[in-house]
């Protein structure tokens, strides 16, 4: 039998008639893909429930932050045991403190962090803070990287604006972009070019040591290194965009895994827990500059709030006492990426893939890809058909081309043999 929809249809019409496009992120609409979105009432370890009953074995994982598992049993207690006191106070807390001592002992380089409420807000906030550090007005970016929604940010940005063939967005004037040099990721030589056409005037390059929102693009060899060679030579800022890959790649993030240390980091979805949390930081020289100890104003009402505390404070203690679970979640990975590729060997289907721990992308390409322009040469429409024929087969994949997907440690061997057995039905429909 196939996927039921009628429920989740009507509910898209009924979200349609008071919220733009019936979204509130635009990725969900599932335009890039086709097919009619699932609307999800229910999660458990590795699996969704949308609500027509359908059962999904999940690789968005909320788009990175449920590296437990969806309803991991420490977290929903610990958010039990928080909302039991209140859900907001605007008033300090002690789970701030605590959350901050352990994201600081994972990241020895950072000496001081600074909760927000949203990746796009720590983003703005660390860019901000190296602008007055530095009293320059250049920031470099790389094309295909995504760091929020920020005016200065949606230059050649990746993941929804990409995933919908946006150049930018209307709204922002010329004006506002004009200070934001977007340069090629894993080409250490343009920026080397922008740095001596721009000499003594780039605050600081922001990049995601590993993409993940243009699919998952890791950086060449010694390209986080050059980055950093460039950056201290001139006296500018290094900052590295984990959003998306701290926690994720492993405890301490890229900087463990690839060990470049950055001047400021930007954090969020696995430090929160799947509640609402993002963070920026970095040595008490800068970070001291931040409102109220410093001139650089940021402030969010519900900012450490006592819940996002909680659920991120109960997830990062499981990963730091239970750290073989990277190693698990690396095999996994590898078995079902290397799996699912081959399975589109046999059918035919031009298909590689990018992985660097439990993330990991297959691009609709022969491959490889390295940057933006490679990625872009995927070809969507298939990747579209593979999309809605894995959805039917009960496997829920990021519903671009351009997104990372995401294994988590509830996911099993049985999970990764169902999904890779759903590929093979899959690749058939779409040689077809």
């Amino acid at each position: 039998m196939g996927r039921k929809v009628d429920k989740s249809r009507r509910l898209q019409k009924r979200a349609e008639a008071v919220i733009p496009g019936g979204v509130d992120s635009p990725v969900r609409a599932f335009r890039a893909v086709g097919g009619d979105p699932p609307f999800i009432v229910r999660g458990e370890a590795s699996r969704m429930y949308d609500a027509d009953g359908n059962e999904y074995i999940d690789y968005v994982g909320s788009w990175g932050p449920l590296i437990l598992g969806h309803a991991a049993p420490e977290v929903v207690e610990a958010v039990v045991q928080a909302v039991r006191n209140g859900t907001s106070f605007g008033a300090s807390t002690p789970s701030e403190a605590e959350l901050a001592e352990v994201v600081l002992s994972a990241y020895p380089r950072m000496e001081k962090v600074r909760f927000v409420s949203s990746g796009t807000e720590a983003t703005m906030s660390a860019i901000r803070l190296a602008r007055a550090y530095t009293k320059r007005k250049y920031i470099v970016k790389f094309e295909g990287c995504y760091h929020g929604h920020a005016d200065a940010l949606l230059v050649k940005a990746g993941s929804g604006v990409a995933t919908l063939g946006i150049p930018g967005s209307a709204g922002v004037p010329e004006e506002f972009t004009q200070f934001t040099l977007a340069l090629p990721f894993n080409n250490p030589d343009a920026v080397d070019q922008a740095f001596k056409k721009f000499r003594g005037q780039i605050a600081c390059v922001i990049v995601e040591p590993v993409v993940g929102n243009m699919g998952c693009v890791p950086p060449a060899r010694d390209f986080l290194d050059a980055l950093r060679y460039i950056t201290s030579r001139d006296d500018s800022l290094l900052i590295f965009d984990e959003v998306m890959t701290g926690f994720r790649l492993a405890f301490g993030g890229a900087q463990e895994l690839y060990g470049t240390a950055p001047d400021l980091t930007t954090l969020g979805k696995i430090i929160g827990g799947g509640l609402p949390v993002a963070a920026y930081a970095g040595p008490a020289e800068i970070m001291d500059m931040v409102a109220p100890l410093g001139p650089v104003y940021q402030a969010g009402t519900l900012s450490g709030n006592p819940l996002a505390m909680a659920a991120g404070l109960a997830t990062l203690c499981y990963l730091r006492d239970n750290r073989e679970v990277y190693g698990q979640m690396e095999r996994r990975a590898a078995t079902l990426t290397t799996m699912v590729t081959e399975a589109a060997r046999e059918a035919g289907v031009p298909v590689t893939y990018n992985r660097v721990g439990s993330m990991f992308t297959w691009f609709f390409t022969e491959g490889p890809v390295t940057d933006w322009d490679s990625a872009a040469r995927s070809n969507t429409e298939a990747f579209g058909r593979f999309h809605r024929a894995m959805l039917e087969a009960g496997v829920y994949l990021p519903p671009s081309q351009f997104e990372a997907a995401f294994l988590s440690a509830a996911h099993t061997d049985e999970d990764v043999r169902q999904t890779v057995a759903a590929a093979r039905e899959a690749f058939t429909l779409v040689q077809a």
